[in-house]
């Protein structure tokens, strides 16, 4: 068997999900591209675009609408698209939702956080959202909605940009500093005019993390949305999960997010801890 190449052995070297571009691996004998093509062409849908013909997804995957077209007639007879025959658009299917359920089912952390977000909501008066990441993104695996004033509808399977939002902020915070600076170099590369937009963000919460613990955002992601985000500790292999508690803009007191909510986030991660027995 050949040596690995200077690029493989990089893309090995720390192995964090979701941080390789496919086409960097086309060297890569055990790499399947015509998975990674078929994974992309389901990623294209989202909850503001989940109707789309072949020529826009090529548009927003950058594959060749022909490599589109046999793709989506694949994933259509397999459960994993529903093709609308009058608008001749595609939609997810329900075999997408059944892949999901298992990965939830079986992370034994909602069951024990669900409890105490609950408490935490009805206590601050905030929603409280769990979250992990998942390539840029950080992706909620659960939320307890408190707050009737936020629009912005968080739920299990919504997303939210990775460095602009406290949360995202806070689970980069979680991992060790050889994968946070991995992460940062991926967020650079990928698109280097939004790094620098939310570099003073985080740079700021780097300090606030240090001195307090906690990662704060004041509309950096939604101007009319406040939060405030905390890590939380888990067993040695697991990914890294992050608590926030976010609030409409108008409903925010002076400090109160800090003074008041803060410290029940922190007891409440803290607890989360020792409910996984690491305390």
């Amino acid at each position: 068997m050949p040596a690995p190449t200077q690029r493989n052995r990089k893309v090995s070297a720390i192995s964090l999900p979701g941080l390789v571009n496919p086409h960097d691996l086309s060297s890569d004998r055990q790499f399947s591209m015509n998975l990674a093509r078929g994974l992309e062409v389901l990623r294209a849908f989202t909850a503001s675009a989940p109707l789309l013909g072949n020529r826009e997804i090529a548009d927003r995957t950058g594959l060749p609408k022909p490599t589109v077209s046999r793709l989506t007639y694949t994933l259509t007879l397999l459960g994993y698209l529903s093709r609308d025959p009058q608008l001749q658009k595609y939609r997810l299917g329900p075999g997408v939702l059944a892949l999901g359920h298992p990965l939830l089912a079986s992370m034994h952390v909602r069951q024990l956080a669900k409890p105490v977000m609950e408490a935490l909501a009805r206590t601050t008066g905030c929603t409280v959202n769990l979250g992990i990441r998942d390539r840029d993104n950080v992706v909620y695996i659960d939320s307890v909605r408190a707050d009737s004033a936020n629009q912005h509808l968080p739920d299990i399977g919504t997303s939210r940009p990775l460095l602009a939002s406290s949360i995202g902020r806070a689970l980069i915070l979680a991992y060790p500093a050889a994968e946070r600076t991995a992460i940062l170099n991926y967020l650079k590369v990928q698109n280097r005019a939004y790094f620098e937009q939310y570099r003073g963000v985080w740079e700021a919460d780097l300090k606030r993390f240090a001195a307090g613990g906690y990662c704060h955002s004041k509309g950096d992601w939604q101007k009319d949305i406040h939060a405030v985000a905390v890590p939380i500790r888990r067993p040695h292999g697991e990914p890294p999960l992050a608590l926030n508690c976010t609030i409409a803009a108008h409903r925010v007191q002076k400090d109160k997010l800090v003074h008041e909510v803060v410290p029940l986030l922190k007891e409440a991660v803290h607890k989360l801890a020792f409910e996984q027995g690491l305390n």
